[in-house]
């Protein structure tokens, strides 16, 4: 294993979170909704993402506008942990692409969630953060992504039975956050002390926290007992669902 000086490589870290804010500025639902000759904005919730885009233009575009997100917030990490996978923290046996892989995820997902090209006013980040999980728990043990897989057909299944959308994508969020926190918890059980390993663990936490913040007003809905309803099987034919996830 290579050596990384973090005080000698600031400055890359400094230009990737750049570029992976830039990244997940892009954002597909409203390209999908310019092909169709619509303002996303203007359609539906006025939400740009993959709910909205389900619900006006159908589950087959739906599908594809979370494909097309889970990608964006998956091989920037899938990237930061291949490029980075031979390398240790200088002076410990903390793999970088362990921090790496995360720290190019929540640049995505802030650049997603608050696009200085939208006024800062972007999706909710349910795909780009389920794809970042999807890539990141796989990339170093491929036999995960079964498991992951089945985490995605519980979610869908969740979100079939209960119709509560933001709901079911919350819960695979935190479901595979801790997943991933308890995996570095045993590797690093020893040096749970170390800035690098504290640094990985918050960013984890705080992909949950942009996605539950980005989702408040829907849990307020949910508390009170207002909250819209998602139909799997209505989305399926064709028919509009209500939520605005």
């Amino acid at each position: 294993m290579k050596e990384l000086s973090l005080a000698h490589s600031w400055y890359w870290f400094l230009l990737i979170a750049v570029a992976c804010y830039l990244i997940g500025c892009f954002n597909f639902a409203v390209i999908i909704a310019r092909a169709h000759h619509r303002n996303v904005r203007n359609i539906g919730s006025g939400n740009p993402g993959t709910m909205n885009i389900s619900r006006e233009f159908g589950l087959k575009v739906g599908g594809l506008n979370f494909l097309l997100d889970a990608l964006k917030g998956g091989i920037p990490a899938l990237v930061g942990y291949l490029v980075f996978r031979n390398y240790v923290f200088e002076g410990t046996q903390i793999l970088v692409s362990d921090f790496s892989r995360y720290y190019f995820g929540l640049f995505v997902i802030l650049g997603h969630i608050y696009p200085v090209t939208m006024r800062f006013k972007g999706g909710k980040g349910i795909a780009a953060t389920l794809g970042l999980f999807l890539f990141a728990l796989t990339c170093e043990q491929l036999y995960y992504l079964p498991i992951v897989c089945g985490g995605y057909l519980f979610i869908l299944g969740y979100i079939a039975f209960t119709e509560l959308g933001s709901m079911g994508s919350l819960l695979g969020v935190t479901g595979f956050s801790i997943w991933q926190i308890a995996e570095f918890y045993v590797r690093y059980a020893s040096v749970l002390h170390s800035g690098y390993v504290i640094s990985t663990f918050l960013m984890i936490f705080a992909v949950n926290v942009l996605t539950w913040f980005a989702h408040r007003k829907n849990l307020f809905r949910l508390f009170i007992g207002e909250e819209h309803r998602t139909s799997v099987i209505k989305l399926a034919k064709g028919r509009r669902g209500k939520d605005n996830m």
